[in-house]
């Protein structure tokens, strides 16, 4: 690990000037590349104290040797060079595109004397006519095969037609009227040159021209009786509405824009970008990125616009290019991108309309990426084990830890504190095993001691199973079992085929938090004798890992996939943490009176007010006519009727929107609300109990 210290420049010798620096290693190879408007300001943030960097740019400066910077006139060459230095020199601190794969074009080789229809990737050629990116070259042909029926232009490779030319023969496209066969002097140099325009203006979206020439051919050929020559144009005109409805209209007024969206999280980054060209979607394209530096939404867009246009030019570059975030600053980057198509470019955030909704489209096929993404990186065995002996490794430990708790405390201003247990078996979700805690200890708001009590209340439960069977028992309370709907657990059963509740210790128990929480837990183990079980705590806002008696936390790399396997426990439980935590202060802001009431269920209480329609009707029913009630009795009836009497009611309510008076602002004890549904978020998040 070198010093910083001792490859810092001395001061006075950085320029205070636009310009681009470069880190290299001991070996001389360049391991990160940034641009800044003031290189003397920029590179004075490496060189402070290492405590106040974030982890992933001490990382940085800690494996560099040395450092060295080119100075230019303006922040757009600045921007310039950046990007040639990236693609020249892949730096392993900079952002990588994991999917950086050729996206494939419809291109059309106006540059020969006989223009030909392919599919073709990689760098773009002088004199060819290109449209797309499409996900799919299948996507291409299929498009191409629907057109070549009224555009019959040349598909075939160089060497099919020297030979189709040499024999007097064409190919099969040419017998069944698919290509016009200008190897064998079918068509003219002349007319096949205007047949690939004509084809090149269809697919830049002037298709309006084309349809009204076909549909009135296809009249005149009626009216003089040519049936099968108008059956022929009215085959025609389906086959180009056909390959219009694969790209349907998205933006009025012939809009040329590409779209952006992002989805990221801590480690990992989807790009997805939309190509519309004249109105319509023409092709899409997107990347997963390791964010191996710390890098805004703004400056994730700066690197995606590099990537999409840093070798393209002219009609390449479209008119609008609409992002979610502006890099920072955002004048440098339109410059640039106008540099680039030789016209006036803007680069924009939509705010409403169309393009708004569309941008949202876009947003959420980035989420889903992203998520596609992280299910295929969990869902691989190879991966998965690679990420449990890295966190081995990291932690010390004998042997990997197959079985991992993460638990985590939520709570609402001190109210409602609740924590979560979910459960990673070989790096998998074990659903059925998640637990659900309320704080019963003490009140407010307390993360340290609510860890503290959680801890002791789960494995006191674990030392009690053991010591009743010398190995394995139940858990005391019925309350321990999996709610509703959750598959059961694997592994020892009760007599009765029950699986045992708690019955399985864990190998690692991971809290969601730094220092603190990680001495909470570890006491609270020491104090019920438990020393064979490793804890460590993973802290939100940088990524580091803490494990107990340690002054400085572990950092493991970015791109590990231990730190990617313990990211996502920690998530799991945040995420469950916070579901409960919705549930229970949704149940305490819907209370009514009738909670009151003991023995009185929840099946009762919506017979209650199906019967009477509201809880002001039944707060004057009398005792007589609440006995009415199916199920409910005298003494019953008599309860209830005291506890409505004694509760205040609540101050009217009122819809904000309309301004209308909700009835006596009753709360709804049926279960239902007008805001939001009792359980929050997905099913899954129904799962676990309440201990």
């Amino acid at each position: 690990m070198a010093d910083p210290s001792s490859y810092r420049p001395r001061p006075g010798e950085i320029p205070d000037s636009p310009g681009v620096y470069r880190f290299r290693d001991e070996h001389r190879r360049v391991i990160y590349v940034g641009k800044a408007k003031s290189l003397r300001q920029r590179l004075a943030n490496y060189f402070q104290d290492l405590a106040n960097l974030h982890p992933r740019t001490r990382s940085m400066v800690t494996t560099a040797a040395s450092v060295e910077w080119t100075v230019v006139s303006t922040e757009v060459e600045a921007l310039q060079l950046e990007y040639s230095w990236i693609k020249e020199y892949d730096p392993r601190f900079n952002v990588k595109y994991r999917d950086d794969k050729s996206y494939p074009y419809l291109a059309v080789t106006m540059n020969e004397e006989f223009p030909r229809v392919q599919v073709m990737r990689g760098h773009k050629k002088k004199g060819v006519r290109y449209f797309g990116p499409y996900a799919h070259a299948w996507a291409i042909r299929d498009t191409v095969d629907l057109m070549l029926r009224v555009f019959p232009v040349r598909t075939c490779s160089a060497g099919v037609f020297k030979n189709a030319a040499r024999t007097g023969r064409p190919c099969l496209l040419g017998y069944i009227g698919k290509c016009s066969a200008p190897c064998v002097g079918r068509i003219t140099p002349e007319d096949h040159g205007d047949l690939a325009d004509e084809f090149c203006d269809f697919m830049a979206g002037r298709t309006g021209t084309y349809l009204r020439r076909l549909e009135k051919q296809m009249t005149e050929a009626a009216e003089e009786m040519e049936y099968e020559r108008a059956a022929r144009l009215r085959d025609d005109i389906g086959a180009l509405k056909k390959a219009m409805e694969k790209n349907a209209v998205v933006l009025a007024d012939a809009t040329d824009a590409d779209l952006i969206a992002v989805a990221e999280d801590e480690l990992e980054a989807a790009v997805q970008i939309f190509h519309v060209r004249g109105g319509r979607v023409r092709g899409q394209r997107g990347w997963v990125t390791d964010k191996v530096e710390e890098i805004t939404t703004g400056a994730l867009v700066e690197h995606a616009l590099q990537q999409l246009y840093g070798e393209e030019t002219g009609d390449a570059v479209p008119r609008e290019v609409l992002v979610p975030a502006l890099p920072e600053p955002a004048e440098p980057v339109q410059e640039w991108l106008t540099g680039r198509r030789g016209s006036n470019v803007s680069l924009r955030i939509p705010q409403r309309g169309d393009k708004r909704a569309l941008m949202e489209t876009v947003q959420r096929n980035a989420q889903q990426s992203l998520a596609l993404h992280k299910t295929k990186r969990a869902s691989d065995l190879t991966t998965r084990s690679r990420a449990l002996e890295e966190i081995a490794e990291a932690l010390g430990l004998d042997s990997a830890p197959l079985r991992i708790e993460c638990y985590d405390v939520s709570h609402l201003q001190g109210d409602d504190v609740v924590a979560s247990m979910v459960v990673f078996e070989d790096g998998l979700q074990r659903k059925g095993e998640y637990r659900r805690f309320q704080i019963k200890g003490f009140a407010g708001q307390d993360d340290v001691r609510s860890m503290h009590e959680v801890i002791t209340r789960r494995f006191r439960r674990y030392l009690a199973e053991k010591e009743r069977t010398g190995e394995w028992a139940e858990a005391d309370g019925a309350q321990d079992a999996p709610a509703d709907g959750a598959p059961p657990a694997d592994g020892p059963k009760d007599d009765d085929g029950r699986p045992r509740k708690f019955a399985y210790p864990p190998q690692l128990v991971v809290v969601d938090g730094g220092r603190p929480q990680v001495t909470a837990a570890r006491r609270a183990l020491d104090e019920l004798g438990i020393d064979d079980i490793a804890v460590c705590g993973l802290a939100k806002r940088l990524e580091e890992v803490w494990v107990p008696d340690e002054d400085d936390p572990v950092i493991l790399p970015r791109t590990s996939e231990g730190l990617y396997l313990l990211q996502r426990v920690r998530d799991e439980a945040h995420r469950f943490a916070i579901a409960y935590q919705r549930v229970k202060r949704s149940k305490r802001f819907r209370s009514s009176p009738l909670d009151d009431v003991p023995g009185l269920g929840e099946t009762r209480k919506q017979a209650l007010i199906r019967h009477f329609g509201s809880m002001k009707k039944l707060r004057t029913a009398t005792v007589e006519q609440i006995q009415e009630v199916p199920g409910i009795g005298r003494k019953t009836a008599e309860t209830i009727a005291v506890a409505l009497a004694r509760a205040v009611p609540a101050a009217p309510a009122v819809n904000t929107a309309t301004g209308e008076i909700i009835e006596d602002g009753e709360p709804d004890t049926t279960g239902g609300s007008p805001e939001r549904p009792v359980t929050a978020g997905a099913p899954d998040e129904r799962r676990g109990q309440e201990t």
